[in-house]
């Protein structure tokens, strides 16, 4: 276990001014959670290897068990921390370094700028993090899980090491060894009808937005122009008004409104970014520009169109008397302190997805990093044995390309979800396993296309049951296209994973997609899933299937108070993914009943707004 920890900021600018420390102050809230009843050191170092040494050869020899550093691990002249590592460790632990990089770069190509180190110097373990603050939490939640380990390990405790070992052995699966417990030999045993229950559409969102509760959301640092969209983690506070002085609402002339109309001499004009030097006195206005703070004394703004130059200088260059034609009256066209934003205001809640304008408000307020929800890291996966990659250059016999990874990272992206590629998996039960060990090991939310319906190969539910132990929410839904789409959860060395198991064909994992994945990571921060919906009209007859139909369909606006009309894209078949291109809504269809099995044009529907509506044609 760890009992003392260490933490060094390396930073000149922070060495000169505590409030410049932003990793230093988050490294310790998280150690201070994780290891409450450890002793904890903090101190602030400048950029010099010799100090840098002395402080690790000090925390070593005062028996630390951890110390963690945080600043000068990049390319800068100044950023010496990994020398001053190197010359104090006298073993290198190469795998935590790795591990980070890893990791980190997974977020952003600059990883690979980062050159960490750790090592143990006596008995105490020593890694670098980087200086920002979003690396140095995305670098703890990657080590985090070893380092009570490591400690032990280090201090050679021989029974918590075995308690360790063992119950990594008994609850560990690696997925190079994984070995499925389906049998796919007995082909004529194979089920003949689905043991799932059909169930309604309102039923499975109900219980994808139940089960996505569990979901145990984090919080993240990220720099404002990363929050788009993202969902704020907290309540944000204005630290300073807007605006900070009277401002000037139109080009004019600053003037004292007890003046009135009349003849005033001009002082030399005030621009935006300049402090008026001295007082407005009676008798003379000072001319200004629109966002300009106006002087001292002065209470209203004439503007440009309510004046009459007078007398200028014989340049011209310089105006030197102007009339106020129109009396104004006090506080005209000026915005006090504080009239757009007061200082202290609620600006952003808790809750909110940040937008454009909230990112531009933030920014007015001097906000540089925004505490956000973290999303569940998500994965997407192919399965198929007829599947090769997209990228190959050549077609193998009786093969396709897979187009469904491609299509679902996209899809999430477009929605503002980042995924991993988690590969094809063929459709063998060993092989299957074994893919999707490995992707549930990197993953909190799996994507996966394939091999759910009902043939001898479609090994997907029985390997989640059977190898898994998995809980399968739903495996069959009443929908077209998509019915054997599949819910699961299951648990992974402790924490609960989410499976959304989708058919291959590309029309229905591309509904299903938005249907179903959309809407659990969507309910995971904003705990609400579901998509906007609207009436439409249908532009033409329409047959009813069995099923509820989610239709892909354009939209055209014949007049403001008429409702769209809705045009579907083409041929609906499932495998047809030319149907989902340009569509901005998924029309909700009914299911066809005795009496009513088609639906007239003009017929009102209501649409699942999935899209942007922006590239609009009118009728």
């Amino acid at each position: 276990m760890v009992r003392s920890v260490a933490i060094i900021t390396i930073s000149d600018s922070c060495f000169k001014d505590n409030s410049k420390d932003t990793s230093g102050p988050i490294l310790l809230e998280i150690i201070n959670k994780k290891f409450p009843e450890a002793n904890i050191h903090s101190i602030i170092v400048p950029d010099e290897k010799e100090i840098i040494e002395r402080e690790l050869k000090y925390f070593s020899r005062s028996n630390i068990d951890l110390v963690l550093t945080t600043g000068g691990t990049g390319l800068s002249p100044r950023d010496v921390t990994p020398e001053a590592t190197k010359a104090v460790i006298q073993r290198e632990v190469p795998a935590i370094p790795v591990a980070m990089t890893m990791s980190s770069l997974q977020k952003t190509p600059m990883a690979m700028l980062s050159r960490a180190v750790a090592g143990i110097r006596d008995k105490t373990l020593i890694i670098n993090f980087p200086g920002s603050k979003k690396a140095v939490v995305e670098c703890y939640d990657v080590v985090s899980s070893v380092l009570s380990h490591a400690i032990t390990l280090i201090n050679n405790e021989l029974e918590e090491v075995r308690n360790v070992h063992d119950k990594m052995q008994s609850n560990h699966v690696c997925p190079h060894n994984k070995v499925s417990n389906v049998d796919i030999s007995k082909v004529a045993l194979r089920p003949r009808e689905s043991p799932f229950p059909m169930l309604e559409m309102p039923e499975a969102f109900n219980i994808v937005d139940a089960v996505m509760l569990q979901w145990v959301e984090g919080i993240e640092i990220l720099p404002l122009y990363e929050c788009i969209g993202r969902v704020v983690a907290q309540d944000l506070i204005s630290k300073e008004p807007m605006p900070p002085f009277p401002a000037s609402v139109k080009d004019g002339y600053a003037c004292l409104s007890y003046d009135g109309a009349g003849v005033r001499t001009v002082r030399a004009a005030v621009t935006a970014g300049e402090t008026p030097a001295t007082p407005l006195a009676t008798g003379e206005c000072a001319r200004v520009n629109t966002g300009a703070p106006i002087p001292l004394g002065a209470d209203c703004v004439v503007q440009v169109e309510d004046t009459k130059l007078i007398k200028a200088s014989e340049d011209h260059q310089t105006e030197l008397e102007v009339e106020i034609l129109v009396a104004p009256q006090p506080h005209q066209d000026v915005r006090p302190i504080g009239q757009d934003i007061p200082s202290g205001s609620l600006i952003v809640k808790k809750g909110d997805v940040i937008s454009a304008a909230q990112i531009g408000i933030l920014a007015g307020a001097g906000y540089k990093e925004v505490p956000v929800l973290t999303y569940p890291k998500v994965g997407v996966m192919s399965t198929g044995n007829e599947l090769q990659e997209p990228t190959d250059s050549n077609l193998r016999p009786s093969h396709i390309r897979d187009s469904n990874r491609t299509m679902l990272k996209a899809l999430l992206n477009e929605h503002g979800y980042s995924s991993v590629d988690c590969g094809i998996a063929r459709d063998e039960p060993g092989e299957l396993a074994r893919a999707l060990a490995a992707a549930l090991a990197r993953v909190d939310l799996l994507v996966c296309t394939g091999g759910v319906s009902m043939g001898e190969r479609d090994l997907l539910k029985p390997v989640l049951i059977n190898d898994f132990n998995a809980t399968i929410h739903f495996g069959r839904v009443r929908m077209k296209p998509g019915k054997p789409s599949t819910f699961a959860t299951c648990q992974v060395r402790g924490k609960t994973k989410f499976i959304f198991a989708l058919p291959g064909n590309p029309v229905s994992a591309y509904v299903c997609g938005q249907l179903f994945a959309v809407r659990a990571l969507r309910a995971c921060t904003r705990r609400t899933g579901g998509f906007a919906r609207m009436g439409v009209r249908l532009e033409r007859a329409h047959r009813l299937d069995p099923r509820p139909e989610y239709a892909r369909a354009q939209l055209q606006f014949p007049a403001l108070d008429e409702l769209p009309v809705a045009t579907m894209l083409g041929n609906q078949c499932s495998s047809r993914l030319l149907s989902a291109c340009g569509a901005s809504v998924l029309l909700e269809l009914p299911g066809a009943t005795e009496d009513v099995k088609e639906l007239a044009a003009g017929t009102i529907v209501p649409a699942l707004i999935i899209g942007r509506i922006d590239n609009l044609s009118t009728l």
